[in-house]
């Protein structure tokens, strides 16, 4: 039986590689760093997504879509979710 090639390389890093720029690629990944970020957080604080919802103003809905990477959330929700959970951004060098 003859073996399968796939054509889009051999995973996902490599086929990524072929479909976004640098800039793209390190874009995303800052968005996925932040956003894992606050996800971590409201776990260790024990917060449900609700719960933060009454924290923040931030409606529940938003918070979800926020950490599925649904939606690309202004900053300034990012800092009022940031906020009851003991963090802040910080611009730092590369």
């Amino acid at each position: 039986m003859k073996e399968k090639i796939s054509p889009i390389g051999e995973s996902w890093s490599e086929y990524r590689e072929t479909l976004l720029t640098p800039e793209e690629r390190h874009e995303i990944d800052i968005k996925v760093e932040i956003i894992t970020a606050i996800l971590n957080a409201r776990n260790t604080a024990g917060y449900s997504q609700k719960q933060l919802e009454r924290l923040t103003g931030v409606k529940q809905p938003i918070i979800s879509r926020m950490e599925k990477g649904e939606t690309d959330p202004r900053l300034s929700t990012i800092l009022k979710v940031l906020e009851p959970l003991g963090k802040t951004l910080a611009v730092v060098p590369k």
